[in-house]
C-alpha cells in the first residue's frame, strides 16, 4: 500500500490496523533540542481517544502512546521518532458480519475492488483509529511550530446546523493570536466553545441516537504568528497541502481556507485584502485570504474550516450488496461514534501543524541569506 507518509522533510508515516495489534508513527526530520514527553503527546492523544462522553464510541482505548526512539532526556535527537499505540479493547467479532457485504458510506467496496481483500475487522487501515498516529505525530509537530510562537488551535465550528456565528468565531480567533484560548476549559463534550450552541447541539444529537442516526459538522483551525512567505508557489502551495492533509482525513469531505466557497460570490473589491504599512510592518486591512496569498503564507492569521461527513456506522436500516450481488438491508451494529467532529477537532489540529511545520523546514533554503545564517563563519 503506498501513501502512508506525509512531508518532505519534517515526514510522517503511519502504520498499523484498527483491530491489529497496535498502531504508530514515525517521524523523520525532527530537529534536535524540542522538549517532547509522552505526557505531553499524552495530552493530545486524550482529546481524541474514545469512551470519553455519550457522544462517542463506548470502545474503551486507554491510547497510552509509547516514544520508542528518537528522544532521550526529554529532548528530540534529530532521529526518527518511533511512537506505538497498543490496540487493547478489540471485539473483532462485532465485525465479522460485514466480511460479506459493503457497508454504506465506508470503504469496504473500493478496497475488495482494489486489493481484492480487506481487513474488516472495524475497517482495518481506512479506520478513524489511524488517526491517533497522526495526533501523536502531530503533537510533536505543534511542540516545534510553539518553540516559533506559532499557535495552532482548532475547535468545533458546529454540528449539523448549529453553528457558532462569524461574530463569535472572530472572538475566538483573537483569543487564539492572544494565546487565551483553551479548548478543554472554554468547550463541553462536543468541543464547542459556546454555551448555547454547544446545549442545542447536544439535544439534537440525543433525538439522532434515539432514531439511530448520526451527524456530521464543522471544524474551523486557526494558525496565529505564521510568517509570511511560507509555502512553495506551484504544486506545495500552503493552501494546497493544507486541502490534502486535512482531506485525507477519511471524514472530511470539503475544505476551506479564509472566505472558502463565498469568494465566488464577492466581487475583486469585496474579496481583496488592502496592503497597510503599520507599527513598522506590512499587514492587511482585512482577511478574506484566511492568511495565505499565491500558495505562501502572508503573515495574517491562517484559518482552515472541514466539513465532516456523519458517521456511516449506523443502526438504522440501509440499502447496500452482498457479494454475491444481491441487493440486501442491512444495519450496522457494534460501537460507533454518533458523531465524530469533537474528537476530529485534534486531527484536523495535527494534520494543519505537521504541515506548517514541514514547509517552514523548506522554506530555509529560499534564500541565501538563511544558508548563510546557520553556515557563515563570518
Amino acid at each position: 500500500m503506498a501513501g502512508s507518509s506525509f512531508g518532505n522533510i519534517f515526514r510522517v508515516t503511519t502504520w498499523g490496523e484498527s483491530h491489529g495489534y497496535g498502531i504508530g508513527a514515525v517521524v523523520d526530520g525532527v530537529p534536535a533540542g524540542i522538549p517532547i514527553t509522552e505526557e505531553y503527546i499524552q495530552s493530545f492523544l486524550d482529546r481524541r481517544k474514545p469512551g470519553t462522553s455519550r457522544f462517542t464510541t463506548p470502545r474503551k482505548e486507554a491510547d497510552k502512546v509509547i516514544i520508542g526512539s528518537g528522544v532521550f532526556e526529554g529532548k528530540t535527537t534529530g532521529t526518527p521518532i518511533s511512537l506505538m499505540i497498543l490496540n487493547t479493547n478489540q471485539r473483532s467479532q462485532d465485525y465479522s458480519q460485514i466480511a460479506s457485504y459493503f457497508r454504506p458510506g465506508h470503504a469496504d467496496f473500493g478496497f475488495d475492488t482494489k486489493y481484492g481483500f480487506r481487513d474488516y475487522r472495524g475497517g482495518g487501515r481506512s479506520s478513524g483509529r489511524e488517526t491517533a498516529a497522526r495526533v501523536a505525530a502531530g503533537a510533536i509537530a505543534i511542540a516545534m511550530l510553539n518553540e516559533l510562537g506559532i499557535n495552532v488551535k482548532a475547535y468545533t465550528r458546529g454540528i449539523g446546523a448549529y453553528k457558532i456565528s462569524d461574530e463569535k468565531a472572530e472572538e475566538i480567533r483573537s483569543q487564539i493570536a492572544l494565546g487565551n484560548f483553551d479548548i478543554e476549559k472554554q468547550a463541553g463534550t462536543l468541543a464547542i466553545p459556546d454555551e448555547a450552541v454547544e446545549k442545542s447541539a447536544e439535544e439534537y444529537l440525543a433525538g439522532l441516537i434515539k432514531e439511530l442516526d448520526s451527524s456530521g459538522g464543522e471544524i474551523e483551525c486557526v494558525a496565529t504568528s505564521v510568517p509570511a512567505g511560507i509555502g512553495e508557489p506551484v504544486f506545495d502551495k500552503l493552501d494546497a497541502r493544507l486541502a490534502q492533509a486535512v482531506m485525507s482525513i477519511g471524514a472530511v469531505k470539503a475544505v476551506e481556507i479564509g472566505d472558502g466557497k463565498l469568494v465566488s460570490e464577492k466581487t475583486g473589491s469585496e474579496d481583496n485584502d488592502g496592503f497597510v504599512y503599520e507599527n513598522g510592518k506590512v499587514v492587511t486591512s482585512s482577511n478574506h485570504a484566511g492568511g495565505i496569498l499565491g500558495g505562501m503564507s502572508d503573515g495574517n492569521t491562517i484559518i482552515i474550516r472541514a466539513a465532516v461527513k456523519a458517521t456511516p456506522s449506523i443502526a438504522k436500516e440501509q440499502q447496500t450488496v452482498n457479494k454475491d450481488g444481491e441487493n440486501i438491508t442491512v444495519s450496522i451494529h457494534g460501537r460507533h461514534d454518533p458523531v465524530v467532529v469533537p474528537r476530529a477537532v485534534v486531527v484536523v489540529e495535527a494534520m494543519t501543524a505537521l504541515t506548517i511545520a514541514d514547509l517552514l523546514l523548506m522554506n530555509m533554503s529560499s534564500k541565501l541569506e538563511n544558508v548563510k545564517k546557520v553556515y557563515s563563519n563570518k
